[in-house]
């Protein structure tokens, strides 16, 4: 496949669709891309390599663009092995190419390949640091934490490209027919999603910059329209829901929490009030954050276990804590045959995160709903509404 950026940068990238959990925990049904572009001028860059599930293919697709030229540069934007795991192999393949990073790049290769590889031939840069390649020239934009404190971006001046390493991405093959936006969504609030401070200080320093073209290090290249994609960036990373509307979160062991998380759903839902209703026992975990995040409120009603919280809701709450979960409206929905607690360890779990408001009632089930328990339900709602 294709993918023409213009007659200087070339696409050189893979699609991966063998793969089946990205980071060994998102389930990715699409794929997912591992981007990396060579930039032919007097001087040659490539910049970034490859997950090692696709080294050959990567090296194929550089081999065909060179077309028997040398590198005399490669830019190391970020030591992630799905982007840099092709970093060795390379590097002995093209012996005379001088590796561009920052003063946190080099400590990170030295602990997956030998220092002796790249020690005599690194080239270390620091913000607003300038190469040149002829008609075209890098500029090095610092952006630790956006996700890992190496990361940095580079801009192109010549074409106006920003090389925008993990920003901008999303799951999914370049060759599949799918909106961006959601599994653009799940991808960066699960990935980078705790990092929200971090992603708001690029943008500031990308507010500067001439953008016509986003070349993210996953997902399709971005040519138009990119103040839309810039403001939910802003949106995301700054921890703004995306949509007023309730996320009834279902945590049931035999069914019963189920059927009332349903109920309420309706209720909600008979109310005028958008809903989505997700089973964290069998729906996808980084969608159920992702989703977390895009609506203003949250219910979450769970089971009693062992005298304490059922694990799988557990679970989802302490992923979104983990990603900065913040700035929304949360209520709880308890259930339990004989000591009800659920309530308590799920409030414990979120207290410690940035303003949340936490609504009345709190409605406690026991075993099943009965006219009482629904009508507490009704209650909920009129808060919710």
């Amino acid at each position: 496949m294709e993918i023409k950026i213009s007659d200087s940068i070339k696409y050189i990238g893979c699609n991966d669709k063998t793969i089946d959990l990205f980071e060994s925990q998102y389930p990715v049904p699409n794929g997912v891309s591992y981007n990396s572009y060579v930039i032919l001028d007097e001087k040659v860059a490539v910049m970034d390599t490859a997950d090692p599930r696709v080294t050959d293919e990567w090296l194929n697709n550089l081999d065909v663009e060179l077309a028997g030229r040398d590198v005399d540069y490669l830019v190391v934007s970020h030591m992630e092995p799905d982007h840099a795991g092709s970093i060795k192999v390379f590097l002995e393949k093209y012996p005379n190419t001088t590796v561009v990073g920052n003063a946190k790049t080099f400590p990170m290769m030295a602990q997956f390949m030998d220092e002796s590889l790249f020690e005599n031939r690194k080239q270390v840069v620091a913000e607003g640091d300038k190469l040149s390649l002829g008609e075209h020239e890098l500029t090095f934009v610092m952006a630790p934490m956006v996700h890992w404190p190496e990361v940095m971006v580079e801009y192109e001046s010549k074409e106006k490209i920003l090389f925008s390493a993990d920003g901008f991405g999303k799951f999914g093959a370049l060759d599949v027919d799918e909106p961006w936006i959601d599994e653009a969504r799940r991808y960066y609030l699960n990935i980078v999603g705790k990092y929200g401070a971090s992603v708001q200080g690029l943008l500031k320093k990308a507010a500067n910059l001439d953008i016509q073209t986003i070349c993210p290090l996953h997902g399709p290249i971005l040519t138009e329209n990119l103040g839309y994609y810039i403001n939910l960036y802003d949106t995301w990373s700054s921890y703004k829901p995306e949509e007023e509307g309730v996320l009834v979160v279902s945590a049931s062991i035999h069914g019963n929490t189920k059927k009332a998380a349903l109920k309420l759903n309706e209720k909600l839902q008979q109310a005028g009030v958008k809903t989505q209703f997700i089973d964290i026992t069998r729906d996808s975990m980084s969608e159920a954050v992702a989703l977390a995040f895009y609506y203003d409120k949250m219910v979450c009603l769970a089971a009693t276990y062992d005298g304490g919280l059922f694990p799988p809701m557990q679970d989802f709450l302490h992923h979104l804590t983990a990603k900065a979960y913040q700035n929304r409206k949360v209520a709880f929905v308890e259930n339990g045959t004989w000591a009800p607690q659920a309530a308590k360890c799920m409030k414990a779990i979120l207290e410690p995160m940035k303003n949340l408001e936490f609504i009345d009632p709190v409605v406690t089930i026991k075993s099943t709903l009965n006219p009482s328990t629904e009508s507490a339900l009704d209650t909920l709602v009129a808060a919710l509404s």
